[in-house]
């Protein structure tokens, strides 16, 4: 079941940027704000400042990756924002993952823990 679709309108990010929380890992920022639906909405913000292109969409990517596998784990009806930082342009899937959870857990987002 899908749980989560993707932020998309530049009006939407800066709602959840002005009135949302953020939460900062060495990674990734996160910004959470409550959107009263019943679906959790991910935009994915990486700057030039990170890499070029191919390492912009590659950390998209597994981003989009981790949220995919493990929605399951994640309360329902919030928008998030993630902004990647320059240290994440080397990382595994599994560090952006632990970061992803520890930011999760951080916003006391996480239904239950993992297996």
């Amino acid at each position: 079941m899908k749980y989560s679709e993707s932020l998309k309108k530049n009006e939407d990010f800066r709602q959840v940027y002005r009135h949302g929380k953020s939460r900062a890992d060495r990674l990734l920022v996160m910004y959470v704000k409550e959107n009263g639906l019943g679906k959790n909405r991910i935009g994915i913000t990486v700057s030039k400042k990170v890499g070029n292109s191919v390492v912009r969409h590659r950390i998209r990517r597994l981003i989009k990756e981790v949220i995919r596998l493990s929605e399951e784990y994640f309360h329902i009806g919030y928008d998030c924002v993630f902004v990647a930082r320059t240290n994440a342009k080397d990382c595994t899937y599994f560090e952006i993952e632990r970061a992803i959870f520890r930011l999760f857990t951080m916003h006391g987002l996480m239904k239950r823990e993992r297996e």
